[in-house]
């Protein structure tokens, strides 16, 4: 494979860039930049030269053997000072190397994958660590960086595989009589992994959530203070408030972290009949769009009945309540603004506890596709012997779902999609 090489920390100025050489020329490149070849996995300080003798910069060189690095492959890093003068200075002498080239996006993680440092699952969680902005998105993609997925699927394989085992081998001793009878076992396996594939596939949607954030979505009538208390959650004006109801027309979102949780506040157009088409429409986009919501806070006066669309864990809590007397919630003086807060937080962390490891949409199919066989296997052991072969086959289909999970089959048409979110030095 070609050499590659590319800035791996972020463009601009900084104290410290780091610059990232991969490939079998990696320790040439080393030597003819620094003289010599560092220890591998210890940091050396050295003088980078061109190959004139002109001076580049001091720098920490790490050296990482084959099979040691992030790739796989030989590799040297070089921490440099963080100028963009230096580090242009250093890829134009890595660039007059022969046989060394800029690398593409994400081409060091693909590498990674190719060369067994990274499962395909592993590379997706490094992808959402890379654009983790809450402290629930950093936690749940280093779960999948770390392998935690991929750890789960081998053991599935492992026990289907076994069950395949047990029924092929009842096949190829038709003619004999068999010891034991293997079906307690293999229903044993197979029920253990079909329960395991419906637990991790009902906590996709919320893993799901936690990646690109819930929603909540502030609920009432024309005037009733949602986009006051929209602003007061922002800490900003990030909606035009108004004594004449239905200034709201469409939906207004904010992104913002509570509780470590990635949120999006909506606020809605004023709930209530109306002539005017362009607010109709406004309260028609309103009602669709916190239906769809993970979360809704339903803003009302005193004394209000409970409005239309209260979906369990929602929120129901008196406006405009300036000094805090009838328990509500007031944007324009804040009181009752931490309580409410506190409450969606309490109600998105619990619903965040049961998300599993699986995170896509992808992981979802792939775990979908094992659940269908792995049913259609157990129809099939319950017969007997007779269908052993097609229960055998069954199980052997779910085994190549489950490998698809880790990109060990049928990867290549996400595998663009995927690097096309990495940065050039990842």
């Amino acid at each position: 494979m070609d050499t590659i090489y590319a800035l791996s920390s972020a463009q601009g100025k900084a104290g410290v860039a780091v610059v990232r050489v991969s490939g079998p020329l990696a320790f040439t490149a080393c030597t003819a930049l620094c003289g010599d070849l560092p220890d591998a996995r210890l940091s050396s300080l050295r003088v980078l030269r061109r190959a004139d003798g002109v001076r580049l910069d001091q720098a920490l060189v790490l050296r990482f053997d084959e099979g040691a690095s992030f790739t796989g492959e030989p590799c040297v890093e070089f921490q440099v000072h963080g100028s963009t003068a230096v580090v242009a200075a250093l890829l134009g002498a890595l660039g007059a190397l022969e046989g060394l080239r800029p690398a593409d996006a994400g081409e060091f993680t693909r590498r990674a994958l190719e060369n067994g440092r990274l499962d395909m699952a592993q590379v997706e969680g490094l992808a959402d660590l890379l654009e983790a902005e809450t402290e629930a998105q950093r936690r749940q993609a280093l779960r999948v960086f770390s392998g935690g997925l991929g750890v789960r699927a081998g053991r599935w394989r492992k026990d289907l595989i076994r069950a395949a085992a047990l029924l092929e081998a009842t096949i190829d001793f038709a003619d004999e009589e068999v010891p034991t009878d293997v079906s307690p076992e293999v229903m044993a396996l197979v029920t253990g992994v079909l329960s395991d594939l419906k637990a991790e596939i009902k906590g996709v949607g919320v893993a799901e959530r936690i990646r690109s954030g819930f929603e909540v979505a502030i609920v009432g009538a024309p005037n009733v203070g949602k986009s006051t208390l929209l602003n007061a959650l922002a800490g900003r004006d990030a909606a035009i408030t108004s004594d004449i109801a239905g200034t709201t027309r469409d939906v207004i979102e904010v992104r913002m972290d509570l509780g470590g949780l990635p949120v999006t506040v909506l606020d809605t157009a004023g709930l209530r009949e109306t002539d005017d088409a362009v607010e109709a429409l406004g309260v028609e986009r309103a009602r669709a769009r916190a239906a769809r919501a993970d979360f809704r806070v339903f803003l009302v006066t005193e004394n209000q009945v409970a409005p239309e669309g209260v979906q369990p864990g929602d929120v129901i809590v008196t406006a405009k309540d300036d000094t805090g007397a009838l328990g509500g919630v007031s944007g324009k003086t804040g009181a009752g603004l931490s309580e409410l807060i506190g409450r969606i937080t309490q109600e998105l962390s619990q619903r965040a506890a049961g998300a599993g490891l699986a995170t896509r949409v992808r992981h979802r199919d792939s775990m979908e596709r094992g659940l269908l066989s792995l049913e259609a296997a157990l129809v099939f052991i319950a017969r007997g012997e007779d269908s052993a072969d097609i229960a055998a086959e069954e199980l052997r289909t779910a085994v190549r779902g489950l490998d698809s999970l880790l990109g060990r089959v049928d990867i290549e048409s996400v595998l663009d999609e995927i690097f096309a979110s990495f940065c050039l030095g990842k």
